[in-house]
């Protein structure tokens, strides 16, 4: 998980995990969570005296989500408007190859499969030649890459979740109050012995 220094009101520097903002306006001090919607944790203090602990708070809370929520990922749920075809995002086509010694071309569809921490991978959804292309051909070849596309994004949603949820696990130290001392135990009173 990335942290960052973050300098308050109050000249106190704080390391703070992604997903939390610092809020300082005339009426509000404290920390914002922003995973999966967005909480403010309050200083409860004028002179940031609180905001230690509010960041405890807030990373404890940006844990918790983290553990239950999926990650959020930077993939394209909707293609460009600059895209020149209807077809949906990553699957592009068709594309028309000659090969060497062959006078017949043939047609397929390239489909973009994510990859997390990787680059992607480009497949290819095989359509016809040109003697044997049909549009019901182009129908059941388009499905099929869109299944593809839908199958690597599950995969790649599920590896940045547990990317993201194993990099959480340095947040459990950060929001762990920090330990409190002891009081100390008055020792016993004796006991005089009877006779």
């Amino acid at each position: 998980m990335k942290f960052r220094d973050v300098v308050i009101f109050s000249g106190q520097t704080f390391s703070v995990p992604q997903g939390i903002q610092r809020i300082d306006t005339r009426a509000t001090h404290g920390w914002q969570v922003r995973y999966g919607g967005t909480k403010l944790f309050s200083d409860y203090s004028r002179d940031g005296s609180g905001a230690q602990q509010s960041l405890q708070r807030a990373s404890a809370e940006l844990a918790r989500r983290i553990a239950r929520l999926p990650a959020p990922t930077a993939l394209q749920k909707r293609p460009s408007e600059s895209k020149a075809s209807q077809l949906p995002v990553g699957i592009s086509g068709p594309i028309v190859r000659s090969r060497p010694g062959s006078v017949v071309r043939s047609c397929s569809l390239s489909v973009l499969l994510p990859r997390y921490g990787q680059t992607p991978r480009c497949g290819s959804v095989y359509i016809g030649t040109e003697n044997t292309y049909t549009v019901e051909r182009f129908h059941a070849a388009l499905e099929k890459a869109v299944e593809l596309r839908r199958a690597a994004e599950v995969v790649y949603e599920r590896e940045a979740t547990r990317a993201k949820r194993a990099a959480a696990k340095a947040l459990v130290a950060v929001a762990a109050p920090p330990p409190r001392k002891a009081a100390a135990k008055k020792p016993a009173p004796k006991r005089s012995a009877v006779s």
